[in-house]
């Protein structure tokens, strides 16, 4: 098996990656969309039950969520179809898969990729083992060139089944992480800047004294490297009280050519750092977040196109144990409908609008928001 990092997969790969934890799940899968997002492909998450969190983790990572969803280049696939499709005939899941490329082309988006929370099929709901499944999917992203990438993570999946189905797959991604506990991880994202995401409190609280003091160590001793140590706090959904004097206490210990920088702080994580003295830290640099909307967008709860029903119907059974034919072959469908969301906090389905040409959108493409005003130490 060969090892590839997310940005390197193009059409027609199919990589399985194995998070160990949840932050790692997340990085993930957001990246993998947001590839998608940035090269013109329709993207799509089969959901069950995270798409929530992954959404939000894309809007962490400044991608036009709601902008996306409006123009059904990003689209969420209801539970009731992801679970469907595992209780279902694979030939009905292959024609599935079709319907979907097949309107991508039509809607004029450059390429097709997915991933999703696909754990249902683990068990075999129906009878049909996953790698069943996992074969129709190979074979498809070869005739079709789809860009695919499986998750199987500690959470939804048994040793065994992880390992069965990495044996399936010809590529597995990494994600290399400075420090990961399944709490809180760490990445380099620079030769001075690293992302934090999850929880920080006394148990971790060490590493990130040392991570801070390593990096201003070898930024002192180069000339080239830059001034600012940048922590990326995007992802940092929680800071105790010890955790926050600890990143204070390390700011003052910054000599003045230097500063620690805090970016994209939450308001939860900055109102500690504030009570914490952060104000007062001459060399800390605390940036707030960009507020996404009121609420995020939400997909659409309902399943759209004849085939997509038809796996709801399937998933809505499952206590009957019987999977339901696709065996109308109405129009191809594959984006949600429109029901007049804005940026705002209305409702945003994924919807397909007719008229698209399937322009890109760049990050940032939603409305401004606002940002919170950077925010110096005492010297500002």
């Amino acid at each position: 098996m060969s090892v590839r990092a997310a940005e390197d997969l193009a059409s027609g790969d199919h990589a399985c990656a194995v998070p160990v934890s949840d932050e790692q799940l997340w990085e993930l899968t957001a990246r993998f969309l947001a590839g998608g997002l940035h090269r013109n492909e329709k993207v799509v998450y089969f959901d069950d039950g995270t798409s929530e969190r992954v959404l939000e983790r894309l809007t962490e990572d400044r991608m036009p969520v709601a902008a996306t969803l409006r123009s059904g280049q990003l689209q969420v696939v209801p539970v009731d179809v992801t679970r469907g499709a595992f209780r279902s005939p694979v030939a009905d899941v292959r024609a599935l898969l079709h319907s979907y490329v097949d309107g991508s082309v039509a809607q004029g988006w450059s390429g097709f990729r997915m991933t999703g929370q696909l754990s249902y099929g683990a068990d075999a709901p129906a009878g049909v083992p996953m790698t069943a499944y996992d074969a129709a999917l190979d074979d498809v992203a070869r005739e079709r060139r789809l860009t695919v990438l499986c998750l199987y993570d500690h959470g939804h999946y048994s040793p065994e089944q992880i390992e069965r189905m990495r044996a399936a797959h010809r590529e597995e991604l990494v994600s290399p992480a400075a420090y990961d506990d399944g709490l809180l991880r760490i990445t380099q994202t620079g030769a001075t800047a690293v992302r934090l995401a999850g929880e920080a409190d006394h148990s971790n609280r060490p590493v990130i004294h040392k991570l801070i003091t390593d990096t201003l160590d070898r930024a002192l001793r180069s000339a080239d490297a830059p001034t600012d140590i940048e922590l990326n706090l995007a992802s940092l959904r929680f800071v105790d009280v010890a955790g926050a004097v600890a990143l204070v206490h390390a700011a003052e210990e910054f000599p003045s050519s230097h500063r620690l920088v805090l970016g994209d702080v939450r308001p939860g994580v900055q109102r500690v750092l504030d009570r914490c003295g952060a104000p007062f830290a001459t060399q800390l640099v605390v940036r707030g977040a960009q507020q996404p909307p009121a609420r995020l967008p939400r997909p659409a709860d309902e399943p759209h196109g004849p085939r997509e029903r038809r796996l709801a119907g399937a998933g809505r059974g499952a206590g009957n144990g019987s999977g339901a034919r696709i065996s109308d072959a109405g129009p191809t469908d594959t984006g949600a409908t429109d029901t007049g969301a804005t940026d705002t906090g209305a409702t945003a389905t994924g919807a397909t609008d007719t008229g698209k040409t399937g322009a890109p959108l760049a990050p940032g493409a939603d409305e401004p928001p606002e940002a919170v005003p950077e925010r110096e130490g005492a010297a500002r």
